[in-house]
């Protein structure tokens, strides 16, 4: 059985760039006792894996040359030696960007969506869902009548955790690149305001939207975006630091606040937190989010790219804030 797969070729420089890339096809090993085959239904971008490309260190460890770029996919087994699988089993696994894998029963796991589409299990109740979850949950803690604002709101952990935030009862104010974005944070998910960052006056809108300060800000992009938004922090307020994309690149804004001065000043706490740390309480936050869609709470979006040659281009997209919500590409059937 041939499979293809990307794998990493040249450590980017700036925005990851094709080249830095190599599509090959290779023959999968025969099944050895344990094992299972899975072949990809949907694989899963994220901004992320830009810093696992650079190799520049940081939370994520470095991506060798040559390797497979890792990720999380959504699969069905079409061969199994494991007792605990049989061909047809829907999965999720760690195997990445490519069309088929052979790996142990005990690296994947049985999909469960309560009763939502299978892609479900890569967005709102996959990681991005739960790292909305629990950032906005356990570091956010928003209260009623409190001020949110959103970085990326319109992003896969952004639409979750603002819509986490007001369920809680507070007033959230979302951030996005596009007006039509915007318009959906408003219709679709139900925030108070949303503010496209592109606009000349951004700032200004943002603080005639934030009159008495932000309470907590939910940090997924860094850069100009958050110097706007960290000159309005409220005293007590809480930041919970989620990602940084728009540093991811190599990116630096002159002129930066002053985070220790900021967190002096303002009596304010700033916590950074990944979503391993929650591992062990991810069905709980899966659970939650299951309801409140369900219920008509909390609303998702994916944005499918279709074809497995058009994941790099995918990944590209990331940065210039094409997709709504979690973007996946759809490999097969």
């Amino acid at each position: 059985m041939q499979a293809k797969r990307i794998v990493l070729v040249r450590r980017p420089t700036g925005m990851a760039e094709a080249a830095d890339f190599s599509v090959e096809q290779v023959e999968l090993p025969p099944l050895a006792d344990g094992e299972v085959a899975i072949d990809t239904l949907y694989l899963s971008v994220d901004p992320y894996m830009r810093g696992r490309f650079g190799g520049e260190g940081g939370p994520h460890s470095a991506l060798p040359l040559g390797s497979v770029v890792a990720g999380s996919v959504l699969g069905r087994v079409t061969a199994s030696r494991a007792p605990d699988w049989a061909a047809g089993d829907f999965v999720l696994a760690g195997t990445g960007w490519q069309t088929a894998a052979v790996v142990p029963g005990s690296a994947v796991r049985a999909v469960r969506t309560e009763g939502l589409p299978l892609t479900a299990a890569l967005s709102v109740l996959g990681s991005t869902g739960v790292t909305g979850y629990w950032g906005m949950v356990d570091i956010g803690r928003p209260a009623p009548g409190e001020t949110v604002v959103v970085s990326a709101a319109a992003g896969a952990v952004g639409l979750v955790a603002s819509q986490v935030a007001r369920i809680a009862g507070a007033r959230v104010v979302g951030v996005a690149g596009t007006d039509a974005k915007c318009a959906h944070l408003a219709s679709e998910a139900g925030l108070h305001a949303a503010v496209n960052y592109r606009a000349a006056d951004f700032a200004d809108q943002l603080a005639v939207l934030c009159p008495e300060g932000v309470d907590v800000y939910f940090d997924n992009v860094g850069g100009p975006v958050s110097q706007a938004v960290l000159r309005l922090m409220a005293p007590g307020a809480r930041i919970v630091i989620c990602g940084q994309i728009a540093e991811y690149n190599g990116e630096r804004a002159p002129g930066e606040v002053s985070i220790p001065t900021l967190l002096l000043s303002r009596g304010a706490s700033m916590q950074g937190f990944m979503v391993m740390r929650y591992a062990d309480r991810a069905a709980e936050a899966r659970a939650q989010l299951a309801r409140w869609v369900a219920d008509g709470q909390l609303a998702y979006h994916e944005t499918v790219v279709e074809g497995f040659e058009a994941t790099v281009p995918a990944f590209q997209s990331l940065f210039t804030g094409a997709n709504l919500g979690k973007l996946l590409v759809h490999v097969a059937d």
